[in-house]
């Protein structure tokens, strides 16, 4: 089977070429703006690719015909979304049409990335028959992308997650865990939300449900998150317990103090039943999700 990746340099992408690049029963075609930024090149081919670039889009699905697309690139600062949202636009919303079109092109089934921040957060966890209602711009632009795929003839599965953590290569990513991680080593006092809810998401998990979205031709919309749910304070606790850092450091505020240009929904987090019954996913416990990135971080610094 013929799967071609968009955003390959991102933690996900990464993640995913670390996956199938080892799996025989696939050829891999790993796609990003720019350079390929893996240090691994073993187990795929590498094509630049631009997006938001509808010709660029045609050209290298039309050449490539690959049997799934799992598409992975999108802006997900939240906060440069709601300032620059044209930019947003090009990414999440104008390439997805560009893509959708190749797909329909070229009989491909697509497997996309999607986002908890399409729902206001009223209430959680969520399933899939949650309404949508988003409460920022970053949210706004994916329920778009879901709309655009869903209005298409293409066959696809929209694979939803929360708050993705874990260690890219040279640890050119952060993210809440790695952040955490290292203001507290250095001793550094670190104010964090009281009122927000997620399941964190561990990047090899959210891979793990691409793949197997992919290998099955999947179709609807599934939640892949962890099945852990959190107060992001009592999470980031978990994470000083973990590594043994001083937790008296942590401090609570309210979302409404830290003046971020984008709203975040207070309480999303998912309910992941039917992933695990209709595709096998199986994530890790947090706690589980931490052990790896020590040992990768271990890997990294050696």
């Amino acid at each position: 089977m013929k799967i071609l990746i968009t955003g390959s340099n991102g933690l996900l992408g990464q993640k995913l070429v670390h996956q199938l690049s080892a799996d025989n029963e696939v050829e891999l075609v790993a796609t990003a703006r720019g350079e390929n930024r893996l240090e691994q090149r073993e187990g795929y081919r590498y094509r630049s690719l631009d997006i938001t670039n509808a010709a660029e889009v045609a050209e290298v699905i039309g050449e490539e015909k690959p049997a799934v697309i799992i598409h992975t690139a999108a802006m997900t600062n939240v906060d440069i979304c709601e300032s620059d949202k044209a930019g947003c636009d090009a990414l999440n919303v104008d390439a997805v049409g560009f893509i959708v079109e190749a797909c329909e092109a070229n009989d491909v089934h697509l497997v996309h990335l999607s986002t908890d921040f399409i729902f206001d957060g009223e209430e959680g966890p969520l399933d899939e028959s949650a309404v949508p209602n988003p409460v920022s711009y970053y949210g706004e632009s994916k329920l778009k992308a879901e709309q655009i795929i869903q209005a298409s003839r293409v066959k696809n599965a929209i694979l939803r997650t929360v708050l993705v953590y874990g260690v890219a290569e040279k640890m050119s990513r952060s993210n809440i865990v790695l952040w955490a991680k290292g203001a507290l080593e250095k001793g550094a006092p670190i104010n964090v939300v009281d009122d927000q809810f997620r399941t964190p998401t561990l990047a090899e998990d959210l891979a793990q449900g691409c793949v197997l979205a992919a290998k099955q031709k999947a179709e609807g919309i599934y939640n892949i998150s962890g099945p852990d749910f959190f107060n992001i304070i009592d999470m980031v606790r978990a994470i000083a317990r973990f590594w043994k850092l001083d937790a008296s450091l942590i401090g609570a505020v309210s979302s409404a103090t830290l003046n971020q240009p984008a709203k975040r929904p207070p309480r999303t987090g998912f309910i992941i039943e039917k992933a695990m019954r209709e595709l096998g996913y199986q994530p890790h416990s947090f706690e589980e999700g931490l052990m790896l990135v020590e040992k990768q971080i271990r890997e990294e610094s050696v």
